[in-house]
């Protein structure tokens, strides 16, 4: 919890720490980690920085990570789109791709070669 002593309580102070809130809202900060924000703000220490600069690497990691799930799953649904229309196999291909035990990564890698042209058994 940031410590009240030290957070700005005028009008231009709320708005600030307001805007502060949403800002970090935006970039996908969750609330513990504005919460932690918002007190090393409140602390402008020496090490402020680097917890600041530690705290946004992580996030841009965890960032990173979702950005290339979500890149799986749009190759995921647009190849099972597109045998849908094609009529390549029997049965649904989105359902076979709903039902597939192997992870969303690894089905992704395999449904478009390194040729670019895709492979289907």
């Amino acid at each position: 919890m940031p410590d009240l002593d030290a957070l700005d309580l005028s009008a231009a102070g709320v708005t600030r720490t307001l805007t502060f809130i949403r800002r970090s809202r935006e970039l996908g900060f969750t609330l513990d980690e504005i919460r932690t924000l918002l007190t090393l703000s409140a602390h402008d220490s020496k090490n402020t920085c680097t917890e600041v600069r530690d705290l946004a690497a992580r996030h841009l990691a965890d960032v990173r990570a979702k950005i290339a799930d979500l890149r799986a799953m749009a190759t995921v649904l647009s190849d099972a789109v597109r045998r849908c229309d094609a009529g390549e196999l029997p049965g649904c291909p989105l359902i076979d791709a709903l039902s597939a035990t192997a992870p969303l990564h690894v089905a992704a890698d395999h449904a478009a070669p390194a040729s670019g042209k895709r492979k289907y058994a």
